[in-house]
């Protein structure tokens, strides 16, 4: 089993985002960030279920799909780093 770590820069962007649904949605907010979360959960026993990074073409780094964002996450080992959480609308930069 693969143990999930979320970057720094993944959690500011799920911040990010439950900022912007709070603006016109507030009960609506933290639902969508819990199932962001949830969403990764089965990449414990799962960690290639997210499809290839189409942008990297790199094995280990790949995405979930959630709505209209991307979640892009890295597999190092027994690892899984959950990268950035982005808006599929914009341009993809992985740093």
């Amino acid at each position: 089993m693969a143990k999930v770590i979320w970057s720094a820069k993944a959690r500011k962007d799920v911040e990010g985002i439950v900022r912007y649904i709070a603006a016109d949605k507030p009960s609506t907010a933290e639902l969508y960030a819990r199932r962001i979360f949830a969403a990764t959960r089965q990449l414990k026993d799962f960690p290639k279920s997210g499809r290839i990074v189409p942008e990297e073409n790199n094995e280990n780094l790949r995405e979930l799909i959630f709505g209209s964002y991307r979640i892009i996450y890295e597999i190092i080992g027994e690892k899984i780093s959950i990268l950035t959480v982005h808006h599929s609308a914009r341009i993809l930069h992985i740093d």
